[in-house]
């Protein structure tokens, strides 16, 4: 394949996928504070952050990462409340197929050196802003073969 059909593939990828600047969020306060939290948790255990916020035209990956060889896509869930079940409850299989769909544009653009690792998706829970207040839920649902 020539250059020239790499970047047209590359601008087709971009055109389907993405939505916004790559990290660049327009949610603030707590959402920030609790993935900031998250980022140092994960930070202390060994795990190297790849990317943070990543945007894509219908969702949105809180922490991307990687951890002994295996690309986590990780979804940060701050519910200080547990009506409805809680923060590990609101990962609905709606939310699910979105974090698949932007895992799929990440891995086609930007994290195409990483396509060939194993993938898994993880879940922050958070039920306060505190490090004491975190569970790390590695594999927390399935998404087949990226």
């Amino acid at each position: 394949m020539g250059s020239w059909s790499v970047r047209v593939r590359k601008f087709i990828d971009c055109l389907l996928c993405r939505s916004g600047p790559q990290g660049f969020s327009l949610r603030g306060g707590r959402g920030a504070q609790a993935e900031d939290l998250a980022e140092r948790f994960l930070l202390r255990r060994g795990v190297r952050i790849l990317a943070r916020n990543a945007r894509f035209r219908g969702g949105e990956l809180d922490l991307i990462a990687l951890h002994e060889g295996c690309v986590l896509f990780v979804e940060v869930r701050l519910r200080q409340r547990q009506d409805y079940g809680g923060a590990g409850a609101s990962i609905t299989p709606a939310k699910q197929r979105r974090l698949i769909l932007a895992a799929r544009c990440w891995l086609a653009g930007e994290g195409g050196d990483y396509r060939r690792r194993p993938c898994r998706f993880d879940a922050i829970l958070l039920k306060g802003l505190d490090m004491a207040d975190i569970e790390w839920l590695p594999g927390v649902f399935d998404a087949g073969r990226l």
